[in-house]
Formats: C-alpha cells, structure tokens, sequence
C-alpha cells in the first residue's frame, strides 16, 4: 500500500495542548474549510491498486476498471474544437457507486480522487458539503468548486428533503460548469433489498441530475464481517482521566459539557476543533434524547473518525453504544446518519480501550 506520508495531508494547525476541547473555540477560514476538501486520513493510502477485488463477485473488478476509464477520461487534455474555438472540457462523467456496508466503495472514492489528483479533487461527505454551503453561501460555493475537475460526495444521504435539494442543487451547477462527478450511499441493512442498493432512491431524489449519472453497482460482503453496530466496553473514569493527563495530544471533556459547547460551534468547523488532537477522553456518557442534540455528535463522530483519532468511553452511555441513542431515533428519518455514527464510535473507541490498556 502507498505510504500514506506521500499525500496532501489535512492541514494541521500548530497548538500546545488544549486539556479539553470545550475550551476550543475554532475559527476556520474560507481557505481552510476548502483545503479540508479531501479525502480522510483514514483514505490516504487508498489507490485502486490496493482495492482488494474478490473474485466471488466480478462487479468489484468491473467497477474499478470503469473507474481506471473515468480517471483517465477526466484527466485528459481538453481538445479544442475548431480552429478558433476555446478550449472546452467535454461532457464530463458523473458516476454513483452502489452497494451496501463494507464493499470498499469509500475506497474506490479516495481512489478515484487520488487518480484525478487531490489538488484537482474537492471531496468530502454530504454533510460537510451542506455544512460549506451554509457557512459560505451557495454561489461562493459553487464558485469556488467549480474550479476543480472533480467532486466527490461520500455518504449521500437521502433523509432530508431540504439538503437532498440544495445538494442536488449545487451538483447541477457544478456539471453544468463541465466538473466530473462521483457519489457513494449507503442503505440500512434490512432495507431497500435487504440493504443491498440504493440507486433508484438517490435517482429519484436527485432528479434533474439522475440520467447523467452512471450506476456502478459493487456487489459483495462486508469485508469486516461484523454488524453495523459495534459495541465498546466502558473505561473506568479515573482509567480515561488519567490516560488523558499522561498524552500532550489528548483531551478530556464532561460528556454533557461537550454536547453543549458542539451547539456554539458551527459543524463546518468540527474538524478545525480536533487541529492537534490525537486522542479524545469523554467521561460521563449517557444517552442522547434530543435529536438536535445527536445530530451533531454524529458530525463530530464523523470528523474523528476521518481523522483516525481514538476515544476513551467512560459512563453509562459506554456499556452498549446503541445506547447513545433513542429507539425512536434508530427507527426515524435519520437513522442511517445513526447506526454510521455508532458504528463509527465503536470501532474509535475499541482503538482508545486498546491505547489506555497498552499504557500507549
């Protein structure tokens, strides 16, 4: 696998050690919240060479071959037409990946991005795309991406009516301008064929957009072999405490303190908030009843696990991760944007356990 130190990394701001990230007051700039625009430490060493195709499922090979195509179509030169005509891009490709949880389309994303080059990529999640656009306004937006000759949106996410239409919105500038297009989603397992593919649903609900999309559906297993959810086992306080005291990089929040301090902040700049963090302690975890509430700790779970940052879990909340939230919550609109936050926080905090009883 390629070496992650040979890419772009996420820009990294210089800082002594902040104790708490409640007494983090982050102030991103235009410049930063774009130049966040690529793709996850956790993606870094993503190549389409090191997607692992099982041989059990052909779609795997096939998508990363059309994929090879794509890169190369957006890459190439543009042709003038004419003999005084202005150099134009030609029409260029929008591609959606489908396939259910832990096929490698997130990979063949990073890929694709890595393929095109960085500097020519802007990519990121849904979320962070609608959270851009709110705190810059859309034509600055679309401005300032339209620059790129790619864009990639992870995580397309369909629960929202209003997002779902400025994100459909933003893409329809966006290809309008001549910029190629890559989208990935996931399904709940259990729905939508048994979770397997989501396609009809992300066409019908970007519509205008839905016949410049080409389908590559990624057929296969969860390479994890697990299930979406993936439960912790809690530390101790004093175990989180102390660890965290013994780290210049780690942090130590109240649980509740965080939850508060995430409702001043703006989520474009979550990422601005863990600048410098390498480990996150939280004590006194407990369930989250309010859905405003959960919503943007699953914007912060999503930053740190872009980043690859363990947490240490300590609190009631800690025993059974599914506990964070409400039945009512993982029945609801939202509950893919959930089961990935939960998913996502079990496996951090599994890192953080392993780290606090290594001693490391």
């Amino acid at each position: 696998m390629t070496s992650a130190t040979t890419d772009a990394p996420r820009p990294v701001v210089d800082a002594p050690h902040v104790g708490s990230l409640t007494s983090v007051r982050p102030v991103a700039s235009r410049q930063r919240l774009l130049a966040d625009l690529v793709p996850p430490r956790h993606f870094a060493g993503a190549r389409f060479e090191t997607y692992r195709a099982n041989p059990s499922f052909p779609s795997q090979a096939a998508t990363v071959a059309r994929l090879e195509d794509v890169a190369r179509q957006i890459t190439a030169p543009a042709r003038p037409r004419g003999l005084f005509a202005a150099r134009r891009r030609a029409t260029a490709p929008a591609v959606y990946l489908d396939g259910g949880f832990g096929v490698g389309k997130t990979h063949l994303l990073a890929a694709l991005a890595h393929a095109v080059g960085v500097e020519h990529t802007a990519y990121g999640t849904f979320v962070e795309y609608t959270n851009l656009v709110g705190a810059l306004g859309f034509l600055p937006t679309v401005e300032a991406l339209a620059a790129k000759r790619l864009v990639c949106v992870d995580e397309f996410e369909l629960d929202d009516a209003g997002d779902t239409t400025l994100m459909s919105r933003l893409l329809r500038e966006l290809t309008d301008r001549g910029v190629a297009l890559a989208a990935t989603s996931n399904t709940l397992p259990g729905a939508l064929g048994e979770g397997r593919f989501a396609a009809e649903d992300f066409l019908r609900e970007i519509q205008a957009l839905a016949a410049r999309f080409e389908v590559l559906r990624v057929d296969g297993d969860d390479y994890r072999h697990r299930a979406v959810v993936t439960d912790a086992e809690p530390l101790p306080a004093e175990v989180a405490e102390s660890f965290a005291a013994a780290r210049p990089d780690a942090t130590l929040d109240q649980f509740d303190d965080l939850l508060d301090h995430l409702a001043t902040v703006h989520p474009s700049r979550y990422g601005a908030l863990l600048d410098g963090v390498g480990v996150v302690a939280l004590t006194g975890v407990r369930p989250v009843a309010r859905q405003d509430v959960a919503l943007r700790l699953v914007v912060l779970v999503d930053r740190l696990y872009d980043r690859d940052v363990p947490v240490l879990l300590s609190g009631h909340g800690a025993v059974d991760t599914r506990g964070l939230f409400t039945e009512e919550m993982l029945r609801g609109g939202y509950r893919k944007k959930y089961y990935r936050a939960l998913s996502r926080l079990g496996a951090l905090a599994e890192d953080g356990r392993a780290l606090a009883t290594s001693g490391g």
